[in-house]
């Protein structure tokens, strides 16, 4: 995340932040429930630094998140909005995806009290025992209600976590602006991610209208 955000650095200011139960942060991960007021509060932080234009960039869990705040908390596009374009990267649509070995695992780290004491002590990943109660809405669910603040899908043809379908139903279920991006060879989230293709996101964001003759934007990078 680190070296995404130096990328990402030539192409606005940045904020990177560790979600609830992750790295240094306290309480306990919900697994893209709650974080999306996390991610609200860095965005509030943003606009009282004085940022005009702000873009959510999230990978993984967080791609999840950005959609999730996106369709929750989104309003009419441009300066002063909650958000100013949203970027997933290598994001589910749907909960519960069990098809793939990679999440197969995360399933057992997440259900299980061992799992969840490796997730602690290997990753520094603290997770909320218990499940969700209820079951919170997915991102498919909510892509519809992002627009009219663009979204642009980012997804690999060799993600080993979630297969296709995943981007192209967060697609299908957006409103214009959308864009996806379907990237041959490219694998999961920042692990995998090169420093071309986050400088193509980065000038994504930077020739959204929004950001036309403005001299100060954000992209907010939500791991």
């Amino acid at each position: 995340m680190s070296r995404i955000a130096d990328t990402l650095r030539g192409y606005g200011g940045v904020i990177a932040f560790d979600f609830r139960g992750h790295g240094q942060s306290f309480g306990r991960s919900t697994l893209g429930d709650l974080e999306v007021l996390d991610l609200h509060a860095a965005v509030e932080w943003a606009r009282v630094l004085g940022y005009r234009n702000v873009a959510t960039v999230g990978f993984s869990m967080g791609a999840s998140v950005v959609v999730r705040h996106g369709g929750l908390c989104g309003t009419d596009a441009g300066p002063g909005s909650v958000t100013d374009a949203v970027v997933s990267v290598s994001g589910p649509a749907w909960w519960y995806e069990r098809s793939t070995r990679p999440m197969k695992l995360v399933h057992w780290l997440v259900e299980r009290r061992a799992g969840r004491l490796v997730s602690t002590v290997a990753f520094k990943t603290r997770i909320l025992p218990g499940g969700w109660n209820p079951v919170p809405q997915s991102p498919v669910e909510l892509a519809a209600r992002i627009a009219p603040v663009p979204l642009l899908v980012v997804h690999g043809d060799a993600d080993k976590y979630f297969p296709l379908g995943h981007a192209e139903a967060l697609y299908a279920a957006a409103g214009e602006p959308r864009e996806l991006w379907i990237e041959a060879g490219f694998g999961h989230a920042e692990v995998a991610i090169g420093a071309d293709l986050v400088g193509r996101i980065g000038r994504w964001v930077r020739a959204l209208p929004a950001a036309g003759g403005l001299e100060e934007e954000l992209e907010g990078a939500a791991g």
